[in-house]
């Protein structure tokens, strides 16, 4: 799941969302549905990233 106000700007008609609403949407979303949110070292490893210094 990618978030981001560049593609999605309202929550809903006419109510502007901010970065950290839209986030707060898709963990409530993703585990609605019986998944899970992956930590960001969980994240980096399945996206084959090497970790930040």
């Amino acid at each position: 799941v990618r978030v981001g106000l560049e593609d999605n700007l309202y929550l809903g008609k006419g109510n502007k969302a901010t970065n950290a609403q839209l986030v707060e949407r898709a963990v409530t979303l993703t585990e609605s549905i019986g998944a899970r949110v992956a930590t960001p070292d969980e994240a980096r490893v399945t996206l084959g990233l090497k970790k930040r210094k």
